[in-house]
C-alpha cells in the first residue's frame, strides 16, 4: 500500500492534534490510527519532540472520509485508492481522474443501496419476532419476580 500522508513537520503556525484526542473526533479507536499510520493509509502529518503522533486539520479529514468508507465494506487497499484519486484530482484536475472518481460513487452508491436492503431484511425480522411474542412484557425484569405469593 502506498503511503497517503507525509512525515514532514506541520507548519508552525497550524494547530495539531495529538492522537487520543483524533481518535476522540473521529470516533476510531487509537489502535485504528496506529494500524493506519502503520500501513500507510493515513500517516500523521508530524511527530512532537517526544515522538507523539500530530496529526493536522487535513488529517483529520482524511480520516473522517476513511470512517465513512468503513460501513461500506471498503478494504484498507481500496481506501487507499480512493484517496489518491481525490487527492490527484484536486492537484490537477482531469477527465481521467473525474472519471475514477465518478466510478468511485456509483461503487458506493451500490454499496450502500445493498445495506439498506439488508436493514430492510433486518427490520422485518424483528417484526416477525415481535409479531411471535418475542417481545418481552413491560412488567418483566430479570431476576424480579412480580408474583405476589412470593
Amino acid at each position: 500500500m502506498r503511503q497517503t500522508g507525509s512525515m514532514e513537520t506541520p507548519d508552525p503556525g497550524a494547530p495539531t492534534l495529538q492522537i487520543g484526542a483524533v481518535a476522540e473526533r473521529t470516533e476510531l479507536s487509537i489502535r485504528t490510527l496506529r494500524h493506519y499510520d502503520d500501513v500507510g493509509l493515513v500517516r500523521p502529518s508530524g511527530r512532537s519532540v517526544g515522538g507523539f503522533r500530530l496529526y493536522t486539520q487535513s488529517d483529520v479529514e482524511r480520516l473522517l472520509l476513511i470512517r465513512r468508507m468503513k460501513p461500506l465494506g471498503y478494504t484498507l487497499e481500496e481506501m487507499a485508492d480512493v484517496l489518491r484519486a481525490a487527492d490527484a484530482h484536486r492537484a490537477e484536475p482531469s477527465e481521467q481522474t473525474a472519471e475514477a472518481l465518478a466510478e468511485y460513487l456509483r461503487n458506493a452508491t451500490a454499496r450502500r443501496d445493498d445495506l439498506v436492503r439488508q436493514v430492510a431484511r433486518a427490520d422485518e425480522f424483528i417484526e416477525l419476532l415481535r409479531a411471535a411474542g418475542a417481545a418481552p412484557s413491560p412488567t418483566w425484569r430479570p431476576g424480579i419476580s412480580i408474583d405476589p405469593e412470593k
